[in-house]
């Protein structure tokens, strides 16, 4: 019932658009998501999130910190104790399980302050999480809370929103907070005499990354020494800290700087660097400590999405922020390369910037933020715009008294539906929108209804395919496989709806009889590998609740049936293809563990390895095709295993050539990924699979997923980039969607916008929790529109533009030569810093080399880029593969680290004093061989791989607490970390441990010295320092640049 209308008040018709950049369309947008048709879902009581899985502490330890909220109850899986089941000389291995959250930033060493930063006020926030380890709990039973992702209320629209957890007042409402004032300061500039022509760069190639050859096992893994902890830290900062709002779209111009940088102050020096002359010899005399770099925050930084009805810009993704919903949604979820969105195409082709979403739906809450809440419409269903099929959101105008409401995005008038009417208050705003999360919150989550679903949910069904071949058997993979998933399977979810099955190969296939009633597990072989089958309709797949005695006898007993296998071929495709014919009637996940080339059967595969670095060699034309998948038919079959809702993983654990470039076609078709263990070691890497497997199986997750993009009348979506199978235009089927995917949404202008107004981004994702409800996520963003360019440069983010390029790249490389595509990131880089320069400063001498404050470590991020394992020429053709599969899923945080990675010394690590920020991590060094002593030992790691460079003069006491061998020379080619009863060595377990917990990675480690293959690929990572091959040095490319935008300005 409509609240009454209070007397006298007149009635005004509505008006029949509100929207300043809407222009009436003949047509209307397709429906996407009301499509799904038949069947209502079973009503299952909530669905809980999957948070980082939990190690047990200490047998020692008498206390245990509580379960987060959104957890499973439960104790973790027990230690995992050697048996038959595990490789040969792996000892006693402890769980670990990765969290989720944000890579750890970057810091810089202490030093003289930067002139590339504002000399007064807080540091730019490039800051690590602080406080000390929580640990995350599991998941909750079915049933604890409904939220399937953010474990939020459920709420009904008819009635007035309640409490949130714990009887907190106001939990939807709006807030307000005092920020720091806002002001700008003036940009970077480097000054000196005007350079001369600038030379020839050549090609930025790189060092070759060369890996250990394994040698027999000498160590055993060791167990972990300290209980995970949560990634974000917990919470201490500043009650007053919010980020600054975004000025008017009308106001006047200043220029840009970073986020979180104080105003200017009166008669404020310019900062500039000297740069006294015109070649690249002349650009070492910049000082290194005044180049910039990215520098650290040690405190959280409290952010609110929207102040004083403006969109508030988001700090930067590396730093650590808890976020306030307060309209707009959380940048973790949906963030844009510009916070302000640009008029015209004209102005954002000037600016040279692309305008694009980097949107990742399931992204893990920081542990202080709120829970999404989960709104229930009941039968009708959550209210959508009748033309663009737009989802209610806190940007959609009510009229007409609460009687029609006008879509955001095409500017429709629709009818509100009776029972949802309610009065407007003077403001024009519904008197109970701080009461709907969905009139007022960024995030929400609705029910759905059947007409959403073209069958009932699917169960949760796993099927584990494991190599069984003599390399697999003899390197251990096979055990290391099979005793991951024996200790994973206890994480599953619980209940009837949790299906199982397994499966393994070499030149035949091998299902398993897993029915209840019979004795143990019955092998049925299927020898045909060009036509598979599969040789039983049922109980090859069972619920795992009634026959876990016999999955758990079967994993023990594989190692020892196949341990005197000869069969050194691998049926891997006609593997995957029954697997697929197993579960297709249902969909689920399919886990695969592969060591050797796929040589037999259907798609048989051949190394083309050596093909493909002698072209590289002989500087042939085409060198790239070694990156194309070898058969067009393994897109068709990936695209079949798509239209099933069946979601591939695969797992390589191998010493030689698999083709990664033709196997990851499938993952990252179905919304799976490839894990790379490369040269796999019995040594380290199975308490690495296990936890990537576990990791894999507990994050927040869904299943049967389909999304889409919409944006205000003007803007349009271009492209979609990531792991998915998109089959109609607009939407992008997903089988599997995680809290780790991303997906980049590039943007296109169809009409100009109005400056002043407001364009909105809404991204839908309809899916299937593990407990079987079906659910929408929606995501909405509104941004202000301008006319200035100036504007833009100021609210440009740094992190999701390079994130669009490193992507748009990855796609590139398997078709494109890499010296084009180096030249290409460079030139964008000149590009943008030449259109701030022609349209955004003032009258400045030749000499100066401006950078615009928001992009001043663009520079720094395009030198990274041209040097990473992407784009150098002597990289192994298997690891270029991975590295454009893994870039192709990967969220904005872990981008930046893969492509710039964190050095810290760890020789004098002080172990009675904790940093100032909490945690257990010491400032970061520059990635310059200047900062590395061969008295020193130096951490290096990147999110994917982890080194430790032991110097060649370094105290042979301290290798000794380390390691525990004495001289260098005593390096192991295989190496798994362990803890000594030394003050140095626990530090440097605290260190790691800490790393591994903010990267969602385990991480290997691999040690390196100097003289050898591994001290190469040590320093192929030190970006700032020039060589032969990987092109120039960071202040030569500074150079470079700066004569390149002189050249053009003249």
């Amino acid at each position: 019932m409509a609240t009454p209308m209070p007397s006298g008040v007149p009635r005004q018709p509505p008006p029949q658009t509100d929207n300043p950049n809407f222009q009436q369309k003949q047509e209307s947008l397709p429906d996407d998501l009301q499509k799904w048709n038949p069947n209502k879902p079973s009503p299952f009581p909530g669905s809980a999130p999957t948070l980082p899985p939990l190690v047990r502490p200490p047998p020692s330890s008498s206390t245990s910190a509580p379960s987060q909220p959104n957890s499973r109850p439960g104790a973790p899986p027990p230690l995992v104790v050697p048996g038959p089941n595990v490789p040969p000389n792996v000892g006693s291995v402890r769980p670990f399980g990765p969290p989720n959250g944000p890579p750890s930033p970057f810091r810089s060493p202490s030093g003289p302050p930067s002139p590339f930063r504002s000399p007064s006020g807080p540091p730019s926030p490039f800051g690590p999480p602080s406080g000390p380890p929580s640990p995350f709990g599991t998941r909750p039973p079915p049933g604890s809370l409904p939220s399937s992702m953010g474990g939020g209320p459920v709420i009904s629209p008819r009635g007035s929103g309640a409490p949130g957890p714990g009887g907190r007042p106001g939990a939807f409402g709006s807030s307000s907070r005092n920020g720091p004032p806002v002001g700008v300061p003036p940009p970077m500039m480097v000054t000196g005499r005007s350079p001369g022509p600038a030379p020839s760069m050549g090609p930025f190639v790189g060092s070759p990354q060369a890996s250990p050859k394994p040698g027999p096992p000498t160590q055993s893994a060791p167990p972990f020494s300290a209980p995970l902890a949560a990634p974000f830290g917990t919470q201490t900062w500043a009650p007053g800290q919010v980020a600054p709002p975004t000025a008017a779209p009308n106001a006047a111009v200043q220029p840009p700087r970073m986020f979180g940088m104080p105003p200017p102050q009166p008669n404020q020096p310019l900062p500039a660097i000297d740069q006294t002359g015109a070649s690249l010899e002349d650009a070492r005399k910049i000082n290194s400590n005044q180049i910039p770099r990215p520098t650290t925050s040690y405190s959280k930084i409290q952010y609110d999405t929207r102040q004083g009805n403006q969109a508030n810009i988001p700090p930067p993704a590396s730093c650590d922020y808890i976020v306030k919903d307060t309209g707009n949604c959380s940048p973790r979820y949906m963030r844009c390369t510009i916070h302000q969105v640009p008029c015209t195409a004209d102005l954002l082709t000037n600016c040279g910037m692309e305008l694009a979403l980097m949107v990742q739906p399931l992204a893990p809450l920081h542990p202080s933020e709120e829970p999404i809440p989960v709104v229930d419409f009941g039968e009708g269903g959550p209210i959508r715009c009748s033309r663009c099929k737009g989802y209610i959101n806190p940007f959609m105008r009510f009229t007409d008294h609460g009687r029609q409401f006008i879509c955001n995005f095409c500017g429709c008038v629709g009818s509100t539906p009776h029972e949802y009417q309610c009065n407007l208050g003077p403001d024009g705003r519904r008197r109970d929108a701080d009461e709907r999360p969905e009139l007022c919150r960024g995030t929400v989550e609705f029910v759905a209804t059947k007409d959403y679903m073209m069958r009932d949910p699917m169960p949760a069904v796993y099927f584990f395919l494991i190599d069984v071949s003599m390399n697999a058997i003899q390197t251990g993979a096979t055990a290391a496989a099979c005793a991951a998933i024996s200790q994973v399977i206890a994480d599953l979810p619980e209940g009837p709806r949790t299906m199982l099955g397994i499966a393994t190969f070499d030149s035949t296939v091998h299902f398993y009889n897993l029915k209840r009633v019979l004795h143990r597990p019955l092998m049925l072989i299927v020898p045909d590998v060009h036509d598979v089958y599969i040789p039983l309709e049922t109980d090859v797949v069972v619920q795992l609740s009634e026959c876990r005695k016999h999955i758990e006898q079967l994993l023990e007993s594989i190692p020892t049936m196949f341990q005197d296998n000869s069969t050194a071929e691998s049926a891997f495709v006609a593997a995957i293809k029954a697997a697929f014919l197993a579960i297709k009637s249902s969909g689920g996940k399919l886990l695969v563990f592969q060591s050797v080339l796929p040589s037999v059967g259907m798609i048989a595969l051949s190394a083309r390895d050596a093909e493909g670095r002698g072209n590289i060699s002989a500087g042939e034309k085409e060198p790239h095709k070694p990156l194309q998948p070898a058969d067009k038919a393994l897109k068709t079959m990936a695209i079949e295993f798509a239209e099933c809702q069946v979601c591939v993983d695969v797992f390589t654990t191998t010493q030689t050539y698999v083709d990664i470039a033709s196997i990851s076609v499938i993952p990252g078709t179905t919304g799976g990924q490839v894990y790379y263990y490369y040269p796999f070691s019995s040594i380290s890497d199975p308490v690495k699979l296990y936890n990537d497997l576990r990791w894999n199986i507990t994050r927040p997750q869904g299943f049967e997923a389909v999304m889409r993009v919409r944006c205000s009348q003007g803007i349009d979506v271009k492209e979609y980039h990531g792991n998915f199978c998109k089959r109609i235009p607009t939407d992008v089927d997903l089988p599997g969607i995680d809290s780790d995917k991303a997906i980049v949404v590039t943007l296109k202008h169809d009409d100009k916008l109005q400056d002043g107004s407001e364009c909105a981004f809404q991204c839908a994702l309809l899916y299937t929790t593990v407990y079987g409800q079906r659910r929408i996520r929606v995501s909405t963003l509104s941004l202000p529109c301008t006319r200035n360019i100036t504007n833009l440069f100021r609210a440009t983010d740094l992190d999701a533009q390079f994130v669009c390029s490193l992507k748009q790249v990855a796609n590139e490389i398997p078709f494109t030569p890499l010296l084009q595509i180096r030249e290409q990131v460079t030139n964008i880089c000149i590009n943008k810093l030449l259109a701030y320069r022609k349209f955004c400063t003032t009258a400045t001498t030749s000499g100066q080399f401006i950078l615009p404050e928001a992009l001043k470590l663009l520079p720094l991020y395009t030198l990274a880029l041209t040097k990473s394992t992407g784009l150098q020429t002597d990289v192994k053709i298997d690891d270029r593969s991975f590295w454009i599969n893994y870039v192709s899923h990967i969220s904005t945080p872990s981008a930046v680290c893969l492509v710039l990675p964190q050095m810290i010394a760890v020789h004098n690590l002080d172990f009675d004093k904790q940093e100032e920020n909490g945690s257990a991590i010491p400032p970061v060094l520059p990635l310059s061989s200047e900062f590395v002593s061969e008295e020193g030992i130096y951490l290096l790691e990147n999110g994917v791989n982890g080194l430790i460079y032991i110097g060649s003069l370094v105290d042979s006491n301290i290798v000794r607490q380390l390691f525990g061998f004495s001289t260098v020379e005593e390096t192991p080619t295989q190496f798994a970390l362990q803890q000594y009863d030394n003050p140095l060595s626990k530090k440097l377990n605290d260190v790691v441990n800490e790393i591994r917990h903010q990267r969602c990675s385990y991480l290997r480690w691999t040690l390196c010295r100097k003289g050898d293959a591994s001290g190469a690929l040590f320093f192929s990572y030190l970006i700032e320092d020039a060589t032969p091959k990987d092109g120039p040095s960071y202040s030569e490319f500074l150079a470079h640049l700066h004569r390149s935008i002189q050249a053009k300005m003249s």
